[in-house]
């Protein structure tokens, strides 16, 4: 009636970029399937002023840009002041008769903001509550700042910036106080809103306020997604202990069974180890309960491991040295009734090589979930045309219980349903190309073979490699252009860290080559590279369905899991992978024949790390290695700059942590068998077919009633609550 159009709507709307990549898109998934699976569950974080940055390339460079997301304002959120929590940081701890008492604290008061999270036509709705950080009205205005009345109410801003903007490092720790403000912002502002909750619900009990809190692990269960909200374990013991008067013992055993743990990353560069100075200063009381958890800890492993004095560094939460730090994995780790990896290679790194002390302490503990993706979002929502032929021949119960999928196999030689899946992807193809065209004035063939690798740049997840193919290629049409060739176009998206060098020069490496490639006439339409601006998650909902191939090519050992690799199985791309991460399972499911898979295995890498990494041998013996690298180094790609990727080669040469050479000619192989298998489009479809129907364990469903059952202990519900306009039983 407006006159206006629901899809251009869509597409005005900014995304809400409040995460790094995996990590926070992966907590978008579980909201969704947690609701649409009827849990009682919160997604609770802060509500950033200013998100992932937005990605602009100039001459070649990335460039950052504000994400100025909610200027428009947000339609979704609904502020709620009457739930508005303090929050105290800084000041001294008292111990006194009465007990421990933080005193002389500075306050910043924690806003929720809540956002519904409907579940799948089940009429459950639940809450993402995010947190924004308000000064107080008396902020810096008390006795000693009589005077500078204009100065302290701009000062407000100082306790306002906590929710101001997302650090944008994935995969690396960067240990800046404000980074940490954040973190027990979030942490302290969701305990109290927990507690209050857990004291209000009456569970049948008599007081008219709850004091026991015997019960409190079996009403609450609290997933630490990463170690960035560590400081729950802390801060529920002072809360317990210092505010509720229960005793330490007691206090500590009601946290151990309320936290539980997941790792998410196995870099060391990635791993919080939080200077103890930082700590003093800004959580004094905190540093005191993590000292004496440690004491405890260390005495039972001393207890249990007599005269082990290197076991005993090994394993303290507290890292000595020229700066003491708090190692905030080894918290979680004591801290929590479970610890789980995100994909079965990733439990097993943990298990025998991260926390392998810990995990001979209390094997226990430590479990596999397997992460997954929502088929409402990755499926439905960014490939009608793809779930309506599989609808038609199997139904739509598939959109809650992805292994129905395991159905298509029955038309595995449907000629028709060939014949629709090949032609829904053409479909996509094509409308990705028309985008593209649109809004970057890049013209691709769609015809051709969409090559894709959409991840944030990182040297472990070798856009390098990738590179590396895409110079080969070229040097193979220059040396012979009259040779049939199978056409391709390479997308390689992402955004790297702005303090990231190497990241940076990476992204600068792939146009330069793009630009020589693509406007070499003896190249034409057979090669074309581009790099896809500013990678999203509304991006991504455009490029994964139109993919044919899907690069998953981190070193073996280095992703934990990787969730975009099953957005492109579910969406009929076929993957060319190592076997790293939640691909060894992909390839499980589906048969290893079924996949591209290539390369080094952990055990591999291991042998190779004792022999010790030799690129130049590499270097040395292929050939075609060696033309491309030269390329690189001499100025061919960069002629006005001839010397811009020198520091890169002298890393691929003398010091590359992740092997590059090592997996090239095993990639460039594998590579070739891609080419003859596009040149039969039914055996490729066939494939694709077989890709899709095995991916129903990646499904994000699965992965959290494992959580339910496994570690929160609660059963999920595929019941329908009746619509609010119908009255309840």
């Amino acid at each position: 009636q407006l006159g206006l159009d629901l899809e251009e709507l869509e597409e005005i709307e900014e995304d809400a970029g409040l995460g790094n990549g995996g990590l926070g898109r992966l907590a978008a998934c579980f909201l969704d399937s947690m609701a649409t699976l009827g849990l009682a569950a919160y997604g609770y974080g802060i509500r950033y002023e200013f998100g992932i940055f937005n990605q602009k390339i100039v001459d070649g460079w990335q460039v950052e840009e504000a994400d100025d997301w909610l200027r428009y304002g947000n339609p979704w959120e609904k502020a709620r002041p009457e739930y508005m929590l303090p929050v105290h940081f800084y000041g001294r701890v008292d111990h006194t008769p009465e007990g421990v008492k933080w005193i002389d604290t500075q306050v910043v008061l924690a806003m929720p903001y809540d956002t519904p999270v409907p579940g799948y036509k089940n009429n459950t709705v639940n809450t993402m509550r995010l947190w924004s950080a308000k000064a107080p009205n008396d902020f810096n205005l008390q006795e000693f700042n009589v005077g500078d009345y204009i100065e302290a109410v701009l000062d407000r801003n100082l306790a306002e910036n906590i929710s101001r903007v997302l650090y944008p490092n994935d995969n690396f720790f960067e240990g800046k106080e404000l980074r940490l403000k954040q973190e027990y912002f979030v942490v302290a502002a969701t305990l109290q809103d927990i507690i209050r909750r857990f004291k209000s619900s009456k569970f049948g009990c008599r007081d008219p306020v709850r004091t026991c809190f015997e019960t409190f692990p079996d009403k609450v269960a609290i997933q630490l997604n990463d170690t960035h909200p560590a400081l729950s374990i802390p801060e529920l013991m002072r809360i317990l202990v210092d505010v509720e008067k229960v005793d330490w013992e007691k206090a500590w055993e009601i946290t151990k069974r309320t936290c539980a743990y997941t790792n998410h990353t196995v870099l060391p560069e990635a791993l919080e180890r939080w200077p103890v100075s930082m700590f003093e200063k800004l959580l004094p009381r905190h540093l005191e309960i993590i000292y004496a958890l440690n004491q405890m800890h260390l005495d039972r492993v001393a207890a249990l491991y007599p005269g082990d004095i290197d076991r005993l560094r090994r394993m303290s939460v507290i890292e000595e040295g020229d700066c003491k730090r708090i190692n905030m994995a080894h918290l979680c780790v004591i801290g929590s009734h479970a610890v789980n990896g995100v994909a079965r290679i990733h439990s097993d790194i943990v298990k025998n090589s991260v926390f392998k002390d810990f995990y001979e302490l209390e094997p226990e503990k430590f479990q596999n979930k397997t992460n997954g993706i929502t088929p409402r979002r990755w499926l439905l929502l960014c490939n009608p045309g793809l779930a309506d032929v599989i609808a038609e021949k199997i139904g739509e119960g598939f959109i809650t219980d992805l292994s129905q999928l395991k159905k298509l196999l029955n038309f595995i030689n449907n000629e028709t349903f060939i014949r629709d899946v090949a032609k829904v992807k053409q479909e996509n193809k094509l409308k990705f190309a028309a985008y593209l065209e649109e809004q970057y004035k890049v013209k691709i063939n769609p015809s051709s073979m969409f090559d894709v690798q959409v991840k944030r740049i990182h040297e472990y997840k070798r856009q390098l490699l990738n590179c590396l193919h895409a110079i080969t290629l070229y040097n193979r049409i220059r040396s012979d252009p009259s040779k049939s060739f199978v056409p391709r176009t390479i997308m390689i998206g992402g955004k790297a860290a702005p303090g990231y060098h190497m990241a940076k020069m990476i992204i600068k490496l792939i146009t330069s080559i793009g630009e020589v490639i693509n406007n070499d006439p003896y190249v034409g339409d057979k090669l074309k590279v581009i790099f896809l601006e500013n990678y999203r998650v509304s991006l991504a909902e455009k490029v994964i369905p139109a993919a044919d191939l899907s690069q998953q090519i981190s070193t073996a050992g280095t992703e934990a899991s990787g969730t975009g690799n099953m957005k492109f199985m579910v969406n009929g791309a076929l993957t060319i992978g190592t076997m790293d991460g939640a691909n060894v399972e992909m390839a499980e499911e589906a048969g290893e024949e079924n996949l591209f898979i290539f390369g080094m295995r952990v055990e591999d890498v291991e042998a190779l790390d004792r022999q010790g990494y030799n690129a130049q041998e590499y270097y040395e013996r292929l050939p075609e290695l060696r033309q491309a690298v030269d390329q690189i180094s001499s100025g061919f790609f960069s002629p006005r700059d001839p010397g811009c990727f020198k520091d890169m080669v002298n890393m691929l040469m003398y010091h590359d942590r992740f092997k590059v050479f090592a997996d090239y000619e095993a990639y460039i192989k594998c590579q070739g068998q891609v080419d003859r298998l596009v040149m039969d489009p039914r055996e490729w479809t066939r494939k694709v077919i077989r890709n899709i129907a095995c991916s129903g364990k990646f499904s994000s469903d699965r992965t959290i009633m494992e959580y339910a059952q496994e570690i929160w202990g609660v059963e999920p519900s595929a019941t329908k609550i009746p619509p609010p306009n119908l009255p309840r039983d």
